[in-house]
């Protein structure tokens, strides 16, 4: 969850390392380091905060154009936000330079070990057991590589490191286990990062490492090994991202900016993939495993967060129209209840990043027990597509706002192409195949339409950003659009919100209404709006306050609440997708209001990469 960055070639290093943490800095933002080398010198600088606090202290680097040099942005795990734990992480002499992602669950025990030889540690971290633990092999004589290699075998957790020695400052090493990392080749220089993000600025080459291998970097060169020090052969990605992609484009946050290119992104998820005539579909990735999807008897969905509240509106999906078993798990709790998965199983792995951990080691699971894994991811080389045996792209284009809204989106998107597809070769008639086909058609211009009411929107916010609490309420499709508006919410404005079907309302939630509690209502013209406008006038009659997400055409509902927010109709499968735009906008316009920043919002980070 943290960014690493790290560099060797013939430039200055110091600002190339910042700049790219400014851009990593969406992983972690509680406090940043770096450690540099030059000419045998090493110096190391930390500060607690985000990046441009250390920023601020660069004077205090001393060495004259440090050609080697490895950058840290911190997401805490042991040990608190301050400058003595952040990374880099060190040996006694400060001539060895260590920074990590990940979790070290034996770090107690080499850390007695180590006390016992005589080694002292000054940080709560379990990172910093690595730094003197290969320090230990190297006092034995060992040189980096080997001590690295000697070093990662007594180490049981994940990682991913890159590290540094003045004593060898010709290389570069790097290692991943269950933290994404990649090489970045460049013209006599070459580069390693958790994200491509960092370094595109300088190279569109990249080299993705497995778990269990390490890298030997030069500035002119790479070699990658195995844990049992056997060479590889890596080939070399060239990478589409380009730097506008990862700029705020003149808005004031990426949030913003992510929410209202909602036009494009959709229209990107499905470009190449409706073929209008034939009522379906096509979706390359999932060609080779077609024929099992087909025949499926029950299909799990499998993520976390926002991803998994998109699975459950895909569960609504599939099961209306394909009739196939469809379920949905939460993969951080998938591999400690003793899942039931057979080799007959379809399991989607669905995840923006492609490296949430959780949702990684639920596919491995799902795959030692046989099933058919299958992804629905945003990054491209990422993981979860590199482990499954197929699977789609979002091509959402790069998410940087830590709150995800045009991932959401775009992950609806695909279920609704996949539901499409898998239909058409079961039940569904060409006449409603073409109406899924021209009603998905139709959804970057409905976005258009509704992203024009953001005034409206901010009015609304500014009505309601003191309040202290939100309900949540939908009704089938749109019960996982109340979850996730819910969590929007919480996670930038800081505000407690419950999502809730609104049938529940009744069996407890309703104790809680009263003047200052605002509930926010999906109410679009569908199968569940009566019961919808029954809801609504329950919470009126105990003088509660409600905001409705409603259809245009609703003529009914502006006498029943406080506050409508028309949006275009659609099919009901495809109504998630327009009705969580009014909702993100308005958790954005709240937290702006309260002062917060929204694209870093306190105690998260964009990609979970450890448990």
């Amino acid at each position: 969850m943290c960014g690493i960055v790290g560099y060797i070639g013939s430039k200055d290093c110091v600002p190339l390392l910042i700049n790219s943490l400014k851009r990593l800095e969406y992983r972690g933002y509680d406090s940043a380091g770096l450690g540099v080398i030059s000419n045998g010198e090493s110096q190391v600088i930390k500060r607690k905060g985000k990046v441009s606090v250390l920023e601020k202290d660069l004077d205090q680097i001393t060495l004259k154009q440090p050609n080697l040099g490895i950058a840290h942005t911190r997401w805490a795990t042991h040990g608190v936000p301050n400058e003595v734990n952040a990374h880099p992480h060190f040996n006694t002499d400060k001539s060895l330079f260590v920074i990590h992602n990940g979790i070290i669950e034996n770090y107690l025990t080499i850390r007695k070990g180590l006390q016992s030889l005589g080694y002292d540690f000054i940080t709560d971290t379990d990172s910093e057991v690595i730094p003197q633990l290969i320090d230990s092999f190297l006092k034995k004589g060992y040189a980096l590589v080997k001590a690295v290699h000697l070093a990662l075998s007594k180490i049981e957790g994940t990682y991913g490191l890159a590290i540094v020695y003045a004593n060898e400052p010709d290389k570069l090493i790097a290692a991943r286990k269950g933290s994404p990392l990649v090489i970045g080749v460049g013209n006599n220089e070459n580069f390693v990062a958790s994200d491509v993000s960092a370094i595109i600025a300088h190279t569109k080459h990249v080299v993705y490492l497995e778990d269990g291998e390490i890298a030997e970097i030069y500035k002119d060169k790479f070699y990658t090994r195995t844990l049992d020090e056997e060479i590889i052969d890596k080939e070399v990605h060239k990478i589409t991202m380009t730097l506008d992609e990862i700029d705020k484009g003149g808005y004031d946050h990426f949030m913003l900016k992510e929410i209202m290119e909602q036009p494009l992104s959709v229209c990107n998820s499905m470009r190449g993939r409706l073929i209008a005539d034939k009522g379906t579909s096509k979706l390359g990735g999932l060609e080779a495993v077609e024929d099992k999807l087909v025949q499926s008897k029950r299909i799990v969905l499998s993520a976390c967060g926002t991803s998994w509240h998109a699975a459950l509106a895909g569960e609504y999906m599939l099961e209306q129209h394909t009739r196939i078993q469809t379920e949905v798990e939460y993969a951080s709790e998938f591999r400690y209840r003793n899942p039931i998965i057979s080799p007959d199983d379809v399991m989607f792995f669905i995840s923006q990043s492609g490296e949430t951990a959780d949702t990684l080691a639920a596919l491995r699971e799902a795959k030692i027990r046989g099933a058919l894994v299958l992804g629905i991811c945003n990054v491209v080389g990422s993981s979860i597509p590199r482990e499954t045996h197929a699977g789609v792209y979002t091509h959402a284009g790069p998410e940087i706002g830590v709150a995800s809204t045009k991932a959401f989106t775009s992950q609806l998107v695909i279920l609704a192409l996949i539901t499409l597809n898998l239909a058409r070769k079961r039940n569904m008639s060409l006449i409603d195949g073409k109406n899924i086909v021209k009603e998905m058609d139709l959804l970057p211009k409905k976005i258009e339409q509704i992203l024009k009411l953001n005034e409206q929107i901010e009015e609304i916010a500014e009505e309601f950003k003191d309040a202290e609490n939100f309900l949540y309420l939908g009704r089938g499709y749109n019960f996982p659009v109340a979850l996730e508006g819910a969590l929007k919410l919480k996670e930038i404005s800081y505000i407690h919100a419950e999502g809730y079907p609104a049938a529940e309302m009744k069996h407890g939630p309703i104790a809680l209404i009263e003047e200052k509690l605002p509930s926010i209502f999906i109410a679009p013209q569908d199968s569940t709006y009566e019961k919808i406008i029954t809801n609504i006038q329950e919470v009126k009659a105990r003088k509660g306050r409600v905001i409705a997400i409603a259809s245009e055409s609703d003529k009914n509902i502006d006498s029943l609440v406080d506050f409508s927010i028309k949006i275009p109709e659609t099919i009901r499968m495809l109504m998630p997708i327009l009705s969580v735009i009014p909702l993100q906008l308005l958790a954005y316009h709240i937290a702006v209001k309260k002062g917060l920043n929204v694209d870093q919002p306190r105690n998260l980070a964009k990609s979970v990469t450890v448990e």
